[in-house]
């Protein structure tokens, strides 16, 4: 398996260099870092008294990496669920927060373990992921990937103006879609016709 560092590095190359999307709540970002992250750490990289545009263009790769391990996979606690759900988890959670782990807790429900929906990996919830691993050790990534993609859609369902980032212009699966297929075996991604048909209600 991978280390936590190999795919903290695979996230920030996933989550590409600076944006500023009007239509991103996140606002501005680097390398996958808001600049909403930054100001709730308090992180002044360029020492002007306040946390602004600027420190999230003074960013390196090796900054984001460093957040995202600590905040984003040490301190939810992701290290303490089965190896095979840390890579999916972890990149969702640094595009989701706790919501990453509300996914997770929502699909170990419907497979029948009585875990509390509140965003937080604890006893509970890590025991009943090992338990559902053991079940299922070749299909639970597979199965949080589809609840993730899902999750993904009723987002842009729900907003439009966030459909840009499920669906292409060109009507392909946008960066939301492929970015949760990267952790879902082939044999479960959608077709394309499959996904025109899932997005068609968007037009």
């Amino acid at each position: 398996m991978q280390t936590v560092q190999a795919i903290a590095q695979q996230i920030v190359a996933r989550e590409g260099g600076f944006v500023d999307d009007p239509d991103d709540p996140g606002g501005a970002t680097r390398f996958g870092v808001s600049i909403h992250t930054l100001r709730r750490l308090g992180l002044d990289l360029d020492r002007d008294g306040d946390v602004d545009v600027a420190d999230v263009r003074a960013l390196t790769r090796a900054d984001a990496e460093a957040i995202f391990v600590r905040h984003y996979f040490q301190r939810p606690r992701i290290g303490e669920l089965p190896e095979v759900l840390h890579a999916s988890v972890f990149d969702m959670y640094v595009n989701a927060g706790a919501g990453a782990v509300k996914i997770l807790q929502r699909l170990l429900r419907q497979m029948g373990h009585d875990v509390a929906v509140d965003g937080a990996i604890g006893p509970q919830t890590a025991a009943a992921a090992h338990a559902a691993t053991r079940v299922a050790p070749d299909h639970i990534a597979d199965a949080y990937g589809i609840a993730r993609r899902n999750y993904y859609f009723r987002l842009a369902d729900a907003r439009p103006a966030s459909r840009k980032f499920a669906r292409t212009r060109a009507g392909g699966k946008g960066g939301w879609i492929r970015r949760a297929e990267d952790f879902i075996s082939p044999r479960y991604h959608m077709t394309d016709a499959e996904f025109r048909e899932r997005v068609a209600a968007w037009d």
